[in-house]
């Protein structure tokens, strides 16, 4: 899957890294209804980091179409809330 991190590109994840980032979705999930917000800064990072671990930069004049859209590192939890869809960053 192609994987976009805004304001910073795209990188192709192998299916096998979806549960892991699913995982963490869902904690980014939790910790936002929670207003957590500490814990919502610790979990965007670590599901940003785990894409950019997991995945294979793609060159900055590549354009594919991205399967999911992360927020930047620096993005607020007003702005991520804006994001979500009913089952988090990461459907299913």
């Amino acid at each position: 899957m192609i994987v976009r991190i805004m304001g910073e590109g795209q990188w192709k994840v192998d299916d096998g890294g979806f549960a892991e980032l699913n995982r963490l979705d869902d904690e980014l999930l939790d910790e936002m209804e929670s207003g957590d917000e500490t814990g919502f800064r610790r979990t965007l990072g670590a599901l940003l980091d785990t894409v950019r671990r997991l995945g294979a930069p793609l060159p900055d004049d590549a354009l594919e179409p991205s399967e999911l859209i992360l927020p930047a590192p620096d993005a607020s939890l007003e702005e991520v809330r804006a994001m979500l869809g009913d089952e988090g960053l990461i459907p299913g």
